[in-house]
């Protein structure tokens, strides 16, 4: 069974870092867009930052431009969001998806994203 599972969320306070990691059950992963939503308490899931199959791209919100880097590390099936001078908006639930193989293209709805993980908190304390 295709599984995520995120792991590095916590509490930081205002202007702090983080890194959130994603980790793939399955190889299938290897070719498939990635993304990273997230969900703050009240909200829908939005999107943050996706990257390609193979790393040679990479897409952002507006809000993630120039402070959060996404990468992969397809050898290791895991996705990694670096996230710099945070603000308390920063708090949320993150998620970490991926789209069907077949799919080429980064996108921003969570519709197009066929396996989730669990989430991982992250607060930003101000």
């Amino acid at each position: 069974q295709e599984q995520l599972m995120e792991s590095g969320g916590g509490v930081v306070q205002t202007g702090g870092s983080l890194r959130l990691s994603c980790a793939a059950s399955q190889n299938a992963f290897r070719s498939a867009i990635m993304g990273w939503f997230r969900q703050a308490p009240g909200k829908g899931r939005s999107f943050v930052a996706g990257i390609t199959g193979h790393g040679e791209g990479t897409k952002y919100s507006d809000a993630a431009k120039g402070r959060f880097t996404i990468s992969r590390n397809n050898a290791e099936n895991t996705v990694t969001l670096e996230m710099n001078s945070l603000k308390p908006e920063d708090t949320a639930v993150y998620y970490c998806a991926a789209r069907s193989p077949e799919y080429i293209l980064v996108t921003e709805s969570p519709n197009d994203y066929r396996t989730w993980g669990q989430g991982t908190q992250v607060t930003v304390s101000s």
